[in-house]
């Protein structure tokens, strides 16, 4: 390899974003966006509370778990079997499905916040909060599929 030549791994090219270039540890923008839109979903009034809640719950146990993946990951537990890929495709796939209801009942919430007295606050608020759900939702569907192309 010459020096003008330089050549990434096929890790790196297969999944830019998930895989800095100078370590093998994943970065997880989805677990940053799943946290996002569980923060926002709190900082709002809850006035739909099995809307917004179904939202709450998918989105911190999907963060909780993914960190545990992650956790096990760094801890080299996967050994670059296949079962991991299989495990790990499966579990972002399962949870982009529900990501998916997630997002659109936040989005359902985030409409019938327009209206709400308390304000453009919360409609505010809702709107970020679907605008990330569905941003997270892209995010695991991308990885899921990822896997497939390494």
């Amino acid at each position: 390899m010459h020096g003008a030549e330089r050549r990434l791994p096929r890790a790196v090219i297969a999944r830019p974003f998930l895989i800095p270039h100078s370590s093998k540890a994943p970065v997880c923008p989805w677990q940053l966006c799943g946290t996002w839109v569980w923060i926002l979903v709190a900082a709002t009034s809850v006035s739909l509370p099995l809307l917004q809640g179904w939202v709450m719950y998918v989105s911190l146990t999907s963060c909780l778990i993914s960190l545990l993946l992650l956790l096990s990951y760094i801890l080299g537990f996967h050994r670059n079997s296949e079962n991991w890929k299989v495990l790990d495709s499966l579990y972002h796939g399962a949870t982009a499905i529900l990501y998916m209801s997630a997002a659109v009942l936040q989005a359902n919430a985030t409409i019938n916040s327009e209206h709400n007295p308390n304000g453009p606050l919360n409609y505010q608020l809702n709107s970020a909060a679907s605008f990330f759900a569905f941003l997270t939702t892209f995010l695991y569907i991308l990885h899921a599929f990822s896997i497939y192309y390494q």
